[in-house]
This record gives C-alpha cells, structure tokens and sequence, in this order.
C-alpha cells in the first residue's frame, strides 16, 4: 500500500526522502518553505536532483506539495488574492521542477463575500493558473470552520466542474468528519463513500490526508489525533484504511508528535491495521 508522511525539507528538500524512509514511508507530502510566511520556495537544481534521484532510486512516490496556509482562494480581498495566485503559481512550478504530480490547497474563506460568490472566486483565482503538464492541482476537504470552504462535498464538486483546470480531490479524514460526514463505524464509512461519490465521484480522489480527530463528528474543530487513538477510532480507521474505494490512492499522514509517538508509530499502525507487512 501507499502511505506515508509529511515530511520537513530541512537541510534540503532531498532530506525528506531520507525521513521518509527512516519512517517507513513509500510516498509523503512537503512544505516547500513555511506555511506561516509569505515565501516563495527555494530549491537549486542540485537539490531538486538529488531529490528526484533519491525518490525514484528507493521507490518513494508520490509525492505532495502542501501549499500555504495563508493562500486563500475564496477572498473578496484583491491583494490577497494576487499573493494567493502568485504563491501557488510558485508551488506549481516547484512541482514541475521535483517532478512531484500534486499541489494540494484548501479553498480558503469567503470572509462574508458569501458562499457562492467564495466558490466562484476560487475558480476564477485556479483559472489564472499556468498548470503544466505532470502537474495537478488537488482540492482539499476542509473542516469547515467560519467562513471556510470545501467542507460539503458539493463544494468541491462545484469547483472541479466549474474550473477550466482538470482538477482532483484530496480527502482529509479529519476534516470530513470535523465537517460532519461520519468516518467513526464500517456502515458510516461506507455512506461516506457513497455521498462523496454521488458529487465529487471517486475517479477524483487522487490522495487522501489519513489522520484521526481529536473532536467529535460535526463540531468543525481542526485537531488531528493518531490513527485509530481520536473520536474516528480504530474502528472506523480500520474501515477507511481497508475500503476499496482508496485502492490505490496514496495516504499521507499528518499525525502530530507526542505522546511517545510519531510519523513511523502511525505508519507501522495503518499497516497494522491493513495487515500489510511491507
């Protein structure tokens, strides 16, 4: 199976593959700089090779560029979404530059611009992107806090239909059930499945973001706890994980640090839990 984790570039952006490996990974996901700065990514060539190199020599792929956390699609704002634009422009071809298939964004918020009008701004905003070919944008669900976006699977729908981009969708287990989809029993992930199919259609997930939540379905709260350790549990993850709808759709984890555990824990549990020893 694929899974991985987001791994940090530190040192060098061919550092991730090494952490990736030290982890157990075969496929993971990078910040190309800090997802807090306006910050445009700085990768030279001999790095972008030696990460290209070390991905394809030990079989670890796909991989993921996250884009900023400050990038927001939906925004009324001209000024931001100018930087919005240009920073994902700069996520895009960092991609194409490490040979990495997939930028991943959230939509962002519409800020009391209204909902339609944040989807609509959100399209126009992925319409001004030059996307070469390799690359794909992928959408990611969103828990939906606020005046946030891409927490109902119509959201994303709307998007990828809209948008003159062919677009695909990344799957947050967190935020779907932050969002109120249940995740949390093998019957609720199946109506899950269904639901997402039934819009986004599952031809469209490219990638999922594998991690637990820290608060209950529903309550749109960001938190992610370890695999099969949150409100989702072991029996819902064990569910999702072993679903035929994410075969063989990468799963990146996002898992946090603590408690004694980390990214290779959470691996080694997923691959428990799928009863894949490899």
């Amino acid at each position: 199976m694929l899974v991985g984790a987001h791994e940090s570039i530190a040192g060098g952006v061919a550092n991730a593959v090494d952490r990736q490996l030290e982890n157990g990974g075969n496929c993971g996901q990078i910040f190309t700089h800090s997802p807090q700065v306006w910050q445009d990514p700085s990768i030279d060539d001999t790095d972008a090779e030696a990460f290209r190199d070390r991905s394809q020599k030990h079989d670890v792929g796909p991989w993921v560029i996250h884009s900023s956390y400050l990038v927001n699609l939906c925004t009324p704002k001209d000024g931001l979404r100018a930087k919005s634009i240009d920073s994902m422009q700069k996520e895009i071809d960092a991609a194409a530059q490490l040979s990495i298939p997939y930028v991943n964004v959230h939509l962002g918020a519409h800020t009391g611009a209204g909902e339609q009008q944040g989807l609509d701004n959100a399209v126009s905003a992925l319409d001004e992107l030059t996307v070469p070919d390799g690359v794909t944008i992928l959408i990611e669900s969103d828990a939906g806090s606020g005046t946030k976006l891409g927490n109902k699977f119509d959201h994303l729908e709307y998007i990828l239909e809209e948008s003159t981009h062919e677009l695909e969708v990344c799957l947050d287990t967190a935020h779907v059930f932050a969002a109120g989809y249940d995740l949390s029993t093998p019957a609720a992930v199946d109506t899950t499945f269904t639901q997402f199919d039934a819009t986004v259609g599952l031809d469209n997930l490219a990638c999922v973001h594998l991690n637990d939540s820290k608060h209950a379905c529903g309550t749109n709260k960001d938190e992610h706890a370890h695999i099969g350790k949150g409100k989702i549990g072991e029996s819902g993850m064990e569910a999702f994980i072993n679903h035929s709808a994410i075969d063989p759709v990468p799963l990146v984890l996002e898992t946090p640090s603590e408690d004694g555990k980390g990214f290779e824990w959470n691996i080694n549990r997923v691959r428990d839990l799928a009863n894949d020893p490899a």
